[in-house]
């Protein structure tokens, strides 16, 4: 087939393209190849004159032992500050380089950096150029190499980057599923998480700020348009293999573990992935503080050799100073192949031990010890990688199969805990703690009366059903804890029981076993406040009886005693907003009545003191009942459902969920009351919704009046009911009004858009736009809804995404409105109705208007700096987030690119050979390809390609 090009400036174009492809994919014949793999650690200096701002590095680099390959003695590195260690402050390798297979060579490079300032900072190592011949990326011989990793700059941080101690060159058979794992351990004990990536690339900077970008034609090694229809295999998992569905290539985001199921093509193939650590912080989010972006090589060749399966044990939980059980580990070889059992850890090779007892067949057998102490107690488990490699036949590949075992360890529990009264004080004592770490707290918990919990082997901490609440918590080197219920004593009558735990320190955390359980009893009872109940609902006169017990026994209370009562305003108010309401030295008398209250509006809530009179050598002793609240209830209309709905709030220290509280009901503001419905109620409130009777509903426009009666007591098997009654409250049941109908009016895009070249130029500030909207009543939600409408209210929202907010008023006779003088024509708006009783009907529906796509840019422009037509930039557009723009000449040489200005506004400015003195191109034609993201509910992507020609 052929074309006819009937226009030159097309065929120039497609001229120009052809030579720009053809430049990016194709390089030199030959470079010295030699890079496979490599990533770099830190670690923030631990030295004796520490400098939180001083990091030390260590990069290991894999590269090619081919007899044609390039060795590496100096390295650039790229400090992420505008700096670097390039030319001849290149780094040099430590030592000679270690030859680790015939093919591969390990290059360790050591060096520090001081920053100026906290912050995050990219490390980068770069240089050309990998191996020949990788299958996923393009033209791998003329690639850049580039890893890194992101250092924190903390004057409060101490960190050590995770250390991957599992080499990245890998090996993996076609059709069969290849593993490989990290094995990274992060001493710091953060937590660590896995994401694959593609390999990267940039160019060798100018200075020392890199740029980097994905390499050119990256795919992972599953992809199918590699060639080979890769498939599946069956595997045990995880994740589990399913024959013959579409190859996978996936990373285990918490134990870092790769899984490709399975290669189909031999050959060599390239991944990143990057490491994340996490400083788990108590009471908030875990902090990033690093990334290590490691560089792997996976060799895939045909083999008739079979994968190895190796078993490890279950993941476990040990208390510290305990030896880990059962630690054996075993392999089998399908083919009957000897099998080398390896282990990796943090642990390894010292303290712990993995010692290989057979090679098989039938069975490899390993066995791992390890006795972990205080100082591996921490949060996340301890992974040990254990690794199975058959070892075949001269000619065949080996291969492996592994898996991660998983061991937690936690706190030792404390030990003998003892609680003793000293008077109203809890005295609690234990044994000195085993395992004192650093920072570590011992937490105190209390709860009334026993519960029977038994820790599991290794359950740290205590369960939130079993009802104990944090009282204290002292350093893990105290031996003894005081609880004085905050100064207030304990309450007598009561019995308290506690238990303790250790929580360790950050970065690493972990927590122990609980304690056993030590309890102690207070004789006799307290005070105890009974009725807090409305006797009279008035804005000015209002009336609350508030009633107490008379205490048990007034044992270690002095001659002289009495009771305080104390009064603030609120369901929940400060200890500060209490003020002395009543006080009597009569013990018999137990109730006050309180007159000149606001009930109508108000909560109100007391507390009472049973004190004795301090004297000379003896404070005042002083025992709290309550705090206690007068019940409140609010009703709220609903019109459209013909119903009331009714919520009432206490806070009170008996309870209210044992007895069921009574709803009143009385027509208009006078008549008499009458119960209507019995609900339980809960620790705080209750809910009941008035609907009526079918004899009797609800009637819009007249008023109702509620009270509610609590039924509430210390102990259900005694008969103290405690009756306390709400202030009444009364609602009306309007009509409510009819809910709008609205309509924005469209813009007709595609319109638009088929008239590109016949719109006017957009000002250089953007378009202004207008959104025009209008309105009708509906007949909802009720045929009788109300269309007395006073006013209405326009609510608007920049985008979708956005709520709603008030834009503005309007009269109810006006059912228009136009909302003008806006940069963008995107926006979501609803309608609210509101009529002569105040009221206010639903929302309207929601309606949105989006941005059209609009982006024209011309074909000429004169840069000679007369003020007219100097840069290039669209001559039509639509609101713009941003433009990629890039220029060729027509070589296909770039000389101009920049993202930085939406509407492009190039100024004929370039560099190479086609700029001259003046730093400007030569006049002719140029080709040039804008990534535009517009500002419309998509954020839609469009690329535009065409050619310009500068005449000056």
């Amino acid at each position: 087939m052929s074309i006819l090009l009937r226009n030159r400036s097309w065929r120039l174009w497609l001229a120009g393209l052809f030579m720009l492809v053809t430049w990016l994919v194709t390089g030199p014949a030959a470079y010295a190849t030699h890079l496979r793999a490599g990533d770099i650690q830190a670690k923030t200096d631990t030295t004796a004159a520490r400098n939180p701002r001083r990091i030390f590095f260590k990069m290991v680099l894999y590269t090619s032992a081919e007899p044609s390959s390039a060795d590496e003695p100096n390295v650039n590195i790229y400090f992420g500050d505008n700096t670097c260690a390039t030319g001849s402050n290149a780094i040099p390798r430590f030592g000679n380089r270690q030859r680790i297979s015939p093919d591969t060579y390990r290059n360790v490079y050591y060096f520090e950096h001081t920053y100026n300032s906290p912050g995050t900072y990219e490390v980068i190592y770069l240089n050309n150029f990998r191996v020949s011949g990788v299958i996923n990326m393009f033209n791998s011989i003329g690639t850049p190499f580039k890893i890194s990793t992101r250092v924190t700059i903390d004057p409060f941080l101490q960190n050590t980057s995770p250390v991957l101690q599992a080499a990245p060159i890998d090996r993996a058979a076609v059709r069969q599923v290849f593993l490989h794992n990290p094995a990274a351990f992060d001493a710091d004990g953060d937590s660590l998480a896995y994401e694959l990536r593609p390999s990267q690339q940039a160019p060798t900077p100018p200075a020392c700020t890199v740029v980097a970008t994905d390499v050119a034609g990256f795919r992972y090694p599953n992809d199918p348009a590699l060639g080979g229809n890769p498939r599946q295999v069956a595997y045990v998992g995880p994740p589990v293999g399913v024959p013959d569905d579409p190859a996978i290539f996936v990373q285990n985001p918490r134990t870092g573990q790769i899984t490709w199921n399975s290669p189909a093509l031999q050959g060599v193939y390239n991944i990143a992935f990057v490491v994340k650590e996490y400083r788990r912080i108590p009471g908030a989010k875990a902090r990033l503080i690093g990334e290590v972006v490691r560089d792997m090589q996976i060799f895939v060749q045909a083999t008739t050799n079979q994968r190895p399966t190796i078993v490890v044990p279950a993941d476990i939980c040990v208390v510290a100073n305990t030896p880990v059980p059962n630690g054996v580990v075993t392999a089998t070889d399908p083919d009957n192949n000897p099998i080398l059992l390896e282990a990796f850890g943090g642990m390894l090779p010292r303290p712990a031990s993995f010692t290989q007892t057979s090679q098989g067949p039938p069975t490899a057998r390993g066995v791992f010890q390890w006795t972990p102490t205080c100082a591996d107690i921490r949060q996340e488990p301890h992974q040990v990688l254990f690794k199975a490699t058959d070892v075949p036949v001269a000619g065949q590949v080996p291969l492996i199969d592994q898996r991660v075992w998983n061991i937690t360890v936690v706190g030792p529990a404390p030990q003998n805990l003892r609680a003793a009264l000293q008077g109203s004080t809890a005295r609690l004592d234990w044994d000195s703690y085993s395992c004192p770490n650093p920072g570590a707290q011992m937490l105190i918990f209390r709860r009334e009366n026993s519960y029977p919990f038994t820790p599991g082997p290794c359950e740290t901490g205590l369960p939130a059903a079993a009802g104990y609440v944090q009282v204290g918590s002292v350093g893990v080197g105290s031996r003894t804890f005081l609880d004085d219920n905050n100064g207030k004593g304990l309450d007598r009558g009561k019995t308290y029981c506690y238990r303790i735990y250790v929580q360790f320190a950050s970065p690493g955390l972990g927590a122990s076993i609980a304690s056993n359980e030590a309890c102690v009893t207070l004789s006799g009872r307290s005070a105890r406040l009974t009725n807090v109940t409305v006797d009279r609902t008035d804005a000015a006169n209002g009336q609350i009886t508030v009633r107490w017990t008379k205490p048990t026994s007034t044992a270690g209370f002095g001659p002289s005693r009495g009771y305080r009562l104390f009064r603030a305003t609120g369901l929940n108010p400060a200890a500060a907003a209490f003020t002395q309401v009543y006080t009597s030295t009569n013990l018999e008398d137990t109730t006050f009545v309180n007159a000149g209250l606001n009930t109508t509006a108000n909560t109100y809530t007391y507390r009472l003191d049973f004190y004795n009179v301090a004297v000379a050598g003896a404070a005042e002793a002083v025992e709290v009942a309550g705090p206690a609240s007068s019940v409140r209830v609010t009703g709220t209309p609903n019109p459209t459902a013909n119903s009331i709905a009714l919520a009432w709030t206490y806070q009170v220290p008996w309870d209210n969920t044992k007895r069921p509280t009574t709803i009143y009901r009385r027509e208009n503001t006078a008549g008499a009351f009458r119960p209507i419905a019995k609900v339980t109620g809960t620790a705080t409130g209750g809910t009941y919704v008035d609907q009526g009777t079918v004899g009797g509903p609800l009637v819009k426009g007249r008023t109702y009046c509620y009270y509610v009666k609590t039924n509430g007591t210390y102990d259900a098997t005694r008969p103290d009911s405690l009756i306390n009654l709400s202030q009444e409250q009364c609602v009306s049941l309007l009509t409510i009004p009819c809910t709008p109908v609205l309509t924005l009016k469209p813009t007709n895009c595609d319109s638009l858009a088929s008239r590109l070249f016949d719109l006017p130029v957009t000002p250089l500030g953007g378009q202004v736009y207008s959104n025009s909207l209008s309105w009708t009543l509906s007949s909802l939600p009720t045929a009788d809804c109300s269309r007395d409408i006073v006013s209405y209210i326009i609510f608007y929202a920049a985008t979708d995404a956005d709520p709603l907010q008030e834009l503005t008023r309007v009269p109810g006779t006006q059912t228009t409105y136009l909302h003008q003088g806006l940069t963008s024509a995107q926006g979501c708006y609803a309608v609210q109705a509101v009529d002569a009783n105040g009221a206010v009907s639903a929302l309207s529906n929601k309606e949105c208007k989006d941005n059209c796509l609009l982006f024209l840019l011309p074909n000429i422009f004169t840069p000679n700096g007369d003020g007219k037509n100097d840069t290039f930039r669209p001559k039509v557009f639509s609101p713009i987030e941003r433009t990629a723009v890039k220029i060729f000449n027509r070589w296909g040489v770039k000389v101009y690119e920049s993202d930085k200005d939406p509407l492009i506004n190039w100024t004929g400015g370039g560099s190479g050979s086609e700029g001259n003195s003046a730093g400007r191109v030569s006049d002719g034609m140029y080709f040039y390809q804008a990534e535009v993201e517009f500002k419309d509910a998509n954020r839609t992507k469009r690329t535009f390609k065409g050619w310009v020609q500068i005449n000056r």
